[in-house]
């Protein structure tokens, strides 16, 4: 009788421990900034979503970096991107200003969830097309406003009228425009540039003005962080429209120019 082999255990698939940790800190961030909204305190929670877009935007570095990119980490990517860049913004906004429409009356006060619900839905709907559209669009730009600028809009603007002095109940229908605009412009098809595709030099290395521009953000951001946010924000938000407008128009006049 031959010897049985010997049963070789089941291999289990493991996840990395680096790229996810990080992920994971942005969706904790995302969900202290709507624990932090609920409980009024509406600065902490702006910023906490800003923590977010930092953690974001290491993970996929690592991952690159250490060569632990995975199909789980796409997909709980997104996850949290939805919690911390789609969920706690629309609801940040809510309990903040959207929630103050409720004392005008019934409608209003439905109209206030409203908003903050097509934020939300946007968000979702921006992760879902850029998924499905990662691996055949260009990576230099983005197609729609990316959540998690979307979101720091309006987190900056929170922030900055929290540090003026301005109650979100006396902006309730600035607030309104705001999360509707953000959400719209993120599913819209105007092209945002990813900065993906900075110039570089040899090896890696980038221009010396980029070094003199980034001490000098950093020295805005010091003294003023919110307003510098806010403003570097909103100017990104505009770029689309007029980038994509401005291409559009230049397009048409070589037409013309080949036609006669």
């Amino acid at each position: 009788m031959s010897e049985s082999m010997p049963v070789r255990p089941p291999r289990h698939r493991g996840i990395y421990l680096l790229p996810n940790l990080f992920t994971t800190g942005a969706m904790f961030a995302g969900f202290y900034a709507i624990i932090s909204s609920i409980g009024g305190h509406f600065t902490e929670a702006a910023v906490a979503v800003f923590l977010a877009a930092l953690l974001d935007g290491m993970d996929g570095r690592v991952a690159r970096m250490t060569g632990t990119q995975t199909e789980f980490g796409v997909q709980y990517d997104s996850l949290s991107d939805l919690v911390s860049f789609g969920l706690a913004p629309a609801l940040v906004m809510y309990t903040w200003s959207l929630s103050a429409l409720r004392d005008l009356g019934p409608l209003w006060g439905k109209f206030g969830w409203a908003c903050a619900f097509i934020y939300a839905a946007c968000a979702a709907l921006r992760l879902a097309r850029f998924n499905t559209q990662a691996g055949v669009a260009d990576k230099r730009y983005f197609q729609g406003l990316a959540s998690p600028a979307a979101a720091a809009v309006n987190m900056s603007f929170v922030w900055t009228m929290e540090k003026a002095g301005w109650s979100g109940s006396e902006l309730c229908f600035a607030s309104a425009a705001i999360v509707v605009v953000t959400g719209l412009l993120m599913v819209s098809r105007f092209r945002y540039f990813s900065f993906k595709s900075l110039p570089m030099g040899d090896r890696g290395s980038v221009p010396f003005a980029w070094m003199v521009i980034v001490v000098l953000l950093l020295a805005l951001l010091y003294l003023a962080p919110a307003q510098v946010l806010l403003v570097s924000f909103t100017l990104y938000l505009l770029s689309g429209p007029i980038w994509t407008i401005w291409a559009r128009l230049a397009h048409r006049r070589r037409g013309r120019r080949q036609a006669t």
